[in-house]
């Protein structure tokens, strides 16, 4: 379900995208003052305020027409937001970090989603099996871990959750899966452990599996996950386009952070989960304010993993 992008993604679909025809000013149409504006999104309880946003006429009001368009994978994104396919794009904040020390023109315009910053209450973590040996953080160094993309915001999060518990994460064997691949392959044994979402992680529990870790929580105090972001090319040529949208995407998050049930039910209208799951299932924190020094401590973690190939990001560049 989820897809985050690798470093070597952005450079492959970045290099032919950035000198693509096509601009966001070409692909954007405005009429009657209307501006018709695509998104590109995963189909993931992460961005569904925006769906909530555009079904309570945030966006309209502020006169923009919005398109949600899915991303194959996620990892055409950022191209396609770099090439002008999209005006506006979410990505979590490790790929927009690893894309800005490629030189990626693009920025953040908007928060995407943040840990709930609470142990035992938050929308991912690390689980096993029922009857799994491991019983805590620790347990997991040497052991072979789910992920749903190598080199990315799962490993280098987990890798602190065993860290801060006093285990050596060098010896970890991430293997890369699709999150709802995830259950059943814990369950079988195929991997010791594994990093999961929502609703992947209400799958694990009701099937008797544990959470050790919370990883996110581990990594930093409320942690901004993902962002909203668009091109350097948009945000200099339509900083109007840019501020309503901005605008926008704040009203959103405010209002689906105060409205759980409207969450919940809007859920239903551009996913499968399953009506049961998404009454039970634990929602990420939604707030307007980009918690810069979490991004730092994940920008300091990912270096120390090796994430951006011996880069280090500019933070200045990527954040608003």
């Amino acid at each position: 379900m989820r897809r985050f992008i690798t470093g070597m993604t952005v450079l492959a679909l970045v290099g032919a995208g950035a000198g693509c025809g096509s601009s966001a000013d070409d692909d954007a149409a405005t009429t009657g003052g209307t501006d018709k504006v695509k998104v590109g999104v995963i189909p993931i309880v992460d961005v569904a305020p925006i769906y909530l946003g555009q079904k309570k006429g945030f966006f309209g009001n502020r006169k923009i027409e919005l398109t949600m368009e899915s991303g194959q994978g996620g990892a055409a994104i950022v191209p396609g937001v770099v090439s002008g396919q999209f005006q506006f794009g979410f990505s979590n904040i490790t790929s927009l970090l690893i894309a800005q020390t490629k030189n990626v023109p693009i920025k953040v315009v908007a928060n995407g989603v943040a840990s709930t910053g609470e142990a035992g209450k938050d929308f991912g973590g690390v689980v096993v099996k029922k009857d799994s040996p491991i019983t805590k953080a620790a347990d997991l160094a040497g052991k072979k871990i789910a992920v749903n993309t190598l080199k990315n915001i799962g490993d280098t999060t987990v890798r602190e959750s065993v860290r801060k518990a006093g285990g050596d994460p060098a010896g970890i064997n991430f293997v890369e899966m699709p999150f709802p691949n995830m259950p059943a392959a814990v369950e079988a044994g195929q991997v010791d452990a594994a990093w999961v979402v929502e609703p992947s992680l209400s799958a694990v529990k009701a099937a008797g599996g544990r959470v050790v870790a919370w990883n996110f929580v581990d990594a930093a105090p409320n942690l901004t996950v993902a962002g909203y972001f668009a091109s350097a090319k948009l945000i200099g040529e339509d900083p109007d386009l840019v501020k309503r949208f901005t605008e926008a995407v704040n009203e959103s998050l405010a209002y689906a952070d105060a409205h759980p049930d409207e969450v919940r039910e809007v859920l239903g209208t551009y996913t499968k989960i399953d009506p049961k799951v998404r009454a039970e299932l634990t929602l990420p924190k939604w707030p307007t304010e980009i918690n810069k020094p979490s991004v730092e401590t994940i920008a300091k973690l990912g270096a120390q993993d090796g994430i951006f190939g011996g880069a280090t990001p500019d933070l200045a560049k990527i954040l608003p």
